[in-house]
């Protein structure tokens, strides 16, 4: 038995068996009926039990599905940056978090147009409690994130994950996802959790953590939503900590907030990936002289990327002048947009709930609070 067993995704070899095992789950039927409207059910089936890799199932039918999703939920996805990276060479992509499932998914459809190897995913293991989930994750890459634990078991859990993301990128030449944070931003405002990067040292059998976060090619990632999908669904645990208050989630808020993401509306998308980070590292390595320093050093670099080239749509401006009640930025949308957006406002949340209303409103703000520390001629 393998050490990472308990958290990897699928073999190859077990690919097939995977497939069969929920083939005729609703869900999958669902899925493949989603994506393939045209196509008799007996036509996607035979192809089903014809895969004997992830690399078959993502191209064949993930990447199938996502664009279906896009097709149906989105006014399309951009992307800028892509150049910079190697082909058949693989990286450790650390982005802002928006969106469960989207966010890895879109970057993989982007690595896939662009012919450069795909990622094994990081996922939170309160998201695949049901088994189709779980085998759904484990065909499509992901590997497990232990939520849950007692302080002990977390640090037996962040060394075996951060030796198989090290095993990935330098032994199989895999590509990693991982969200630069635990859970999703629900307020605007993305910042890297110095925890993440702790975690990840500990994969390094080197003592500069530096040199170890060079040779496994680092690479910030923006994406930005026009319109969140899930905006109104991130209120509550947003009022609750602006009260100071213990959020608890509602039984299957993870599953409903995941279904959401996928079908709720989009319009526009745009990744950027950033360039892959390595004289930064040299630099902080010369400036700072213990780990701490270097770790908080590194999370602030990559929020620096991640922050800048963020991509600014209108709903971001409209909501900071509605927020802060004038028209400064009024050049970068029309009137029909921001009427749009007033009515989404409307629609999703209570106008006599001021403290909601502006909370709604600063989750589309920030990103623009936060570019113009950038671009102060914003």
């Amino acid at each position: 038995m393998s050490k990472f067993d308990s958290i990897r995704p699928f073999y190859d070899s077990e690919v097939n068996q995977g497939i069969c095992s929920v083939i005729q789950h609703p869900m999958m039927k669902a899925l493949m009926n989603f994506t393939f409207p045209e196509t008799e059910e007996y036509d996607w089936m035979n192809q089903l039990k014809k895969t004997h890799s992830i690399r078959d199932f993502q191209v064949n039918f993930i990447y199938q599905s996502v664009q279906k999703v896009l097709e149906r939920s989105s006014e399309g996805l951009t992307t800028s940056g892509y150049e910079k990276l190697e082909k058949n060479t693989s990286y450790l992509f650390i982005s802002n978090h928006r969106d469960i499932i989207l966010d890895t998914s879109l970057l993989n459809v982007s690595l896939y147009d662009h012919g450069l190897v795909m990622t094994a995913s990081a996922i939170g293991d309160n998201l695949v409690k049901k088994d189709f989930l779980l085998k759904l994750s484990k065909l499509n890459r992901n590997f497990l994130v232990q939520r849950g634990l007692s302080p002990r078991e977390l640090l037996q859990s962040s060394k075996l994950m951060a030796e198989y993301i090290a095993q990935l990128l330098l032994r199989e030449n895999r590509s990693v996802w991982i969200a630069q944070r635990e859970g999703r931003t629900k307020d605007g405002n993305d910042a890297t959790h110095q925890g993440v990067l702790k975690m990840l040292a500990m994969g390094s059998d080197e003592d500069r953590v530096m040199q170890y976060f060079k040779k496994i090619k680092i690479v910030p990632v923006s994406i930005s939503y026009e319109y969140d999908p899930t905006d109104a669904l991130k209120m509550p645990q947003l009022m609750a900590e602006a009260n100071n208050e213990k959020y608890i989630k509602e039984k299957n808020e993870d599953f409903i907030t995941l279904l959401s993401g996928i079908m709720g509306q989009k319009k526009r998308i745009h990744i950027h990936v950033g360039a892959v980070l390595d004289k930064e590292l040299d630099w902080i390595e010369s400036e700072f002289d213990n780990n701490n320093k270097q770790i908080q050093a590194l999370a602030q670099t990559i929020d620096d990327s991640i922050l800048s080239t963020y991509k600014l749509w209108p709903t971001n401006f409209i909501a900071y002048d509605l927020l802060h009640k004038f028209d400064k930025f009024s050049a970068h949308y029309t009137e029909n947009e921001k009427s749009l957006f007033e009515r989404r406002l409307e629609m999703k949340i209570d106008a006599n709930n001021q403290a909601m209303v502006e909370s709604f409103l600063a989750m589309y703000a920030n990103p623009v609070v936060n570019k113009m520390k950038y671009e102060p001629a914003l």
